[in-house]
């Protein structure tokens, strides 16, 4: 779990923001958001094979230009 220090004198918002930006650093909100819920294995093969189509897309376009 990413930690933070508080820096003396520095803003509650200041370090809330530190500390959310070195969670999505960590991957941490992604994986709770994963795992909320149960996902079928069939959803998540469609899932992944989507997000395969979306790279490959956008390797196909970026090699286009």
């Amino acid at each position: 779990m990413p930690g933070i220090r508080v820096k003396e004198g520095e803003p509650f918002e200041r370090a809330l923001r530190r500390f959310t930006k070195t969670c999505e650093k960590a991957g941490i909100m992604s994986e709770i958001r994963k795992h909320q819920h149960f996902e079928k294995p069939s959803a998540k093969r469609k899932r992944k094979i989507n997000a395969a189509k979306r790279k490959n897309q956008k390797r196909m376009e970026q090699n286009g230009e």
